[in-house]
């Protein structure tokens, strides 16, 4: 039934993405609202659960794709060639707003300092899939662009160390074994940097050689190493991923050129799978289960944690007013953020159940919000939008006055003429002509 829903939708989605395209209609709404309408406690077509294992094993799946391929597209060289405004997003930006986060985790919503923390590090990262219109118009400026693709595809992979890290903390001091967890961190690391690096040497052997028609596989075969050998030997499947991705565009751009639109659309539909699933869970019961103070929380998670953590970090960074607050305000809960939750809810926490709620509720009404909002702070870009310039055209109206021709008028030699009816011998000529 679950892949019956899934085709339903997809099709759903595909038939009106040129017109979300265009509008505030969002194709990752419509999933959310879609997992929601047929979920457990809404009309029952889904029998899903937080705990039920294809839940968990979508989710993983999803996240690993999704960081395989945003590594891919922040190969150290993109990093180093603008650095300056990412680089201030991600190392001043990301921390600030994971603290903001945790102090109106705690102050607001009650929750402890180990579980405030751990909801600051879930929610973080961002995620320019739900602000597709403003990352993919050419009306906005090139850097701020560049600036929320990077910052989004970089913050998945460097809030998740915070995320394990707290979570072990969060469970208590009898389960924290930092040294498991480092070798956890460093297993994945390693197998996510050896497998491509050895992948691509082979490749470039005389003995061996990509077809163009299996090109696109060669990221597959990569990625899907990387996960089984991850899955085999305990190390962290997440960080894995990123560090794959990451070595595949630093050492093979070829490679990374045949999997880039494959591989996007790959991870494009296990995300979007999981978000039916995510939306499944979410119920009329499940928001109502949510105190008033929770519901306080996520909108300011939105509204005031991201924004003041980027002003802080853009002063005096030259971008503009306009620049800076679109930046602020396009910090969508991404979809890792949705697979950190249900880590969380999987870990059994004492508190696990009620980090779970606020998380998924600030992830609703962020893809609510930032989805149905990017085509028109898009928009705002649009030169050819704005008002005409009307001290030019009053200018012109000036000059034409002075020479006696006001705009519109027509000068003597510009009005028609009477024209004489012929006569004598010219009356013959236009007869003969007639004929």
């Amino acid at each position: 039934m679950l892949l019956l829903c899934f085709a339903v939708v997809l099709l759903a989605a595909v038939l009106v993405s040129a017109l979300a395209h265009r509008t505030i209609l969002s194709t990752a709404a419509l999933f959310l609202l879609a997992g929601f309408l047929l979920g457990e406690d809404t009309t029952g077509v889904l029998h899903l659960e937080a705990d039920t294992p294809i839940v968990a094993q979508l989710a993983e799946l999803a996240l690993f794709a999704v960081l395989f391929t945003d590594g891919m597209r922040v190969g150290w060289p993109d990093l180093r060639s603008a650095w300056r405004l990412p680089g201030r997003a991600l190392g001043w930006g990301l921390p600030l707003t994971l603290l903001v986060t945790a102090v109106l985790a705690h102050y607001v919503a009650g929750l402890d300092w180990p579980e405030a923390l751990l909801i600051g590090a879930i929610l973080a990262p961002t995620d320019p899939v739900f602000a597709a219109a403003l990352v993919g118009n050419d009306k906005v400026p090139a850097r701020l662009r560049h600036l929320l693709n990077v910052e989004s595809g970089v913050n998945d992979g460097l809030a998740l160390p915070f995320v394990v890290v707290l979570l072990a903390v969060a469970a208590g001091s009898d389960d924290l074994h930092l040294g498991e967890l480092a070798t956890e961190l460093a297993v994945g690391l390693a197998i996510g940097v050896l497998v491509p690096l050895a992948a691509i040497a082979l490749e470039r052997t005389r003995w061996f050689a990509a077809s163009a028609a299996y090109a696109p596989l060669n990221g597959v075969a990569i990625g899907l190493l990387v996960l089984a050998l991850a899955k085999a030997t305990h190390g962290n499947l997440f960080l894995a991923a990123f560090a794959a991705g990451i070595t595949v565009a630093t050492f093979g751009p070829r490679e990374r050129a045949a999997f880039e639109h494959f591989g996007e659309n790959v991870a494009e539909l296990l995300k979007l799978a999981a978000l039916l699933v995510f939306g499944a869970l979410i119920s009329v019961e499940f928001l109502d289960d949510i105190s008033w103070t929770g519901w306080v929380f996520a909108v300011l998670a939105i509204v005031v944690a991201r924004p003041i953590a980027l002003w802080i970090s853009f002063l005096r960074s030259g971008l503009s007013m306009r620049e800076q607050a679109a930046a602020m305000w396009f910090g969508p809960k991404g979809f890792a953020s949705v697979v950190y939750g249900l880590l969380v809810l999987e870990s059994g926490i004492a508190a696990g159940d009620e980090v779970f709620h606020l998380v998924a509720l600030t992830i609703v009404l962020s893809i609510l919000a930032h989805s149905s909002t990017d085509v028109v702070v898009a928009r705002a870009f649009d030169e050819s939008r704005e008002v005409p310039n009307w001290h030019g055209t009053l200018h012109r109206i000036r000059r034409a006055a002075r020479s006696g021709t006001l705009p519109g008028q027509r000068t003597g030699r510009d009005r028609a003429e009477p024209v004489a009816a012929p006569t004598g011998d010219d009356a013959d000529d236009g007869q003969a002509s007639a004929k």
